[in-house]
């Protein structure tokens, strides 16, 4: 299967839909005063459906076995056909479309087989999803032109002894929400540089400011001391998410001492210096922490 271990849990919700066509007025009355020799199609049907949608990744080989939390099937009647409607809800790392999909076919399958003895002209059409929500699609303000400062704070790769890659890891990740990186730098971790970089970088109107390095527990690891007094409003939501990310992948993670918060329209963030620690940061927050912006420009035009 896919690998999703890197996705965050988001309620994730999927409309589907089939149709069935009978033959006659006659099969629809039958229906509806529950007279067709194998039962109440429509009770039958639905919890057939219910079964369905629970037993997908069953029979779907690439879907990942999940915790269905609502289940709902809907029923309308056009003329000879009934439009059946499967909604599904999840709080997870995946979609529930092909439950919803799979689901509504069982449906319309259950009320073919229960009504093929009264009426031979029954037919299934327009299995379809109608709608989705849920994963970073339903969260991405990633349409908007960001810009980024991408700063690597350690002594070793300024010094030249070691390679970057957790910095490249961050652009990586940026570059693929259509974020321009206007500034790449590695400094050491050292207090006045950080601080007179976090400055600059602000006046030249970077939305992001990026820092990796310097938030471990060393006496040398000096980045969220030097970035915290800058910080006009830090935000513990994002430095939450981060640590309780990467909590659930590495018990270490504890230690971090990640930072977030705003100066002036830019958001900075002072992230893990390991590879593996920036990759999981980004993945944790993008591209949800994007909205940031969207909330300082709405304070911005209120306060006007």
């Amino acid at each position: 299967m896919v690998d999703i271990t890197h996705k965050n849990n988001t309620l994730r919700t999927a409309v589907a839909q089939a149709v069935v066509k009978v033959g006659s007025s006659d099969t629809i009355e039958a229906i509806v005063s529950r007279n067709i020799p194998k039962g109440d199609v429509f009770e039958m049907a639905k919890t057939a459906g219910l079964f369905a949608v629970k037993k997908t990744s069953d029979i779907i080989p690439d879907c990942h076995p999940l915790p269905i939390e609502c289940t709902g099937v809907d029923y309308k009647i056009n003329n000879l056909e009934i439009v059946i409607e499967m909604t599904i809800k999840t709080i997870y790392k995946t979609g529930v479309e092909v439950e919803a999909m799979h689901g509504a076919s069982v449906v319309a399958l259950t009320m073919y087989d229960m009504l093929k003895p009264v009426d031979k002209n029954v037919e299934i059409k327009n299995i379809k999803l109608l709608r989705k929500r849920g994963g970073k699609s339903s969260y991405s303000d990633s349409g908007e032109p960001f810009t980024a400062g991408v700063v690597v704070c350690s002594d070793s790769i300024a010094a030249g002894h070691k390679e970057d890659k957790a910095g490249k890891a961050i652009i990586t990740k940026l570059e693929a929400y259509g974020v321009t990186i206007k500034e790449y730098t590695i400094i050491p971790d050292e207090t006045d540089q950080i601080q007179q970089l976090v400055k600059r970088l602000k006046e030249e109107g970077n939305d992001l400011i990026i820092f990796t390095g310097g938030t471990g527990l060393s006496p040398r690891d000096v980045t969220p001391e030097a970035i915290l007094p800058l910080i006009e409003r830090r935000i513990p939501g994002i430095e939450e998410v981060i640590r309780n990310y990467g909590q659930n992948r590495m018990p270490y993670a504890m230690l971090s001492r990640s930072v977030a918060g705003v100066i002036g329209e830019s958001l900075i963030l002072a992230l893990p210096g390991s590879t593996n620690g920036a990759r999981e940061s980004m993945d944790a927050i993008f591209p949800a922490v994007l909205h940031t912006f969207r909330i300082l420009k709405g304070a911005k035009h209120d306060g006007n």
